[in-house]
């Protein structure tokens, strides 16, 4: 992330904080980052400096005006106008960054060799959201080389089940064995 989307993330958190519309435009982010994922040729028509900024403006106006709040439309214009809406992901990063901060919810990063059953997801929700106090948001990632086991990802920390931890701490005791 860069230190400009750092700052315009952080400015549209503040600003929503103020007015108690955080949680409202952290929806209305993902939707937008949504729209732009699945359109990446719209977000590059908007930085095209050959088109005159009130042009740019007036297509984000005409996409998201009655779509979502007023602050986010006029974030949108202001990242057209000074020629960076490709930041618009990394300033998304920071806002949810500081949401979650002030909300108390991690994000953990669930590595598994073959995909979690729904009933398995929400007993490994449940253990982590116990042993971290947090509300933990959960994102998996299969991976067939962990063979078997799941290995998580949370604040920072790494929790290590899976059969190729279990063997490498092994092979890592036997390698100090035996020197």
């Amino acid at each position: 992330m860069t230190k400009t989307a750092k700052i315009y993330g952080s400015g549209l958190y503040d600003l929503a904080l103020e007015d108690n519309l955080s949680e409202q435009i952290m929806k209305e982010l993902e939707e937008v980052r949504r729209v732009f994922w699945e359109n990446p040729d719209y977000q590059s028509l908007l930085a095209l400096p050959s088109i005159p900024k009130h042009e740019r403006t007036k297509l984000i106006e005409d996409a998201f005006g009655s779509q979502v709040q007023r602050y986010l439309v006029n974030f949108l214009k202001i990242l057209c106008e000074r020629g960076i809406i490709m930041e618009f992901g990394g300033c998304c990063d920071e806002y949810t960054r500081r949401y979650r901060i002030d909300h108390n919810i991690s994000e953990a990063i669930v590595y598994t060799a073959s995909a979690l059953t729904a009933s398995q997801k929400e007993a490994l929700q449940a253990k982590l959201e116990k042993t971290s106090g947090k509300t933990v948001i959960l994102t998996e990632k299969v991976q067939p080389s962990l063979i078997a086991g799941i290995r998580v990802e949370l604040d920072g920390k790494q929790l290590d089940g899976s059969i190729q931890g279990r063997l490498s701490g092994i092979s890592r005791k036997l390698d100090e064995l035996v020197v």
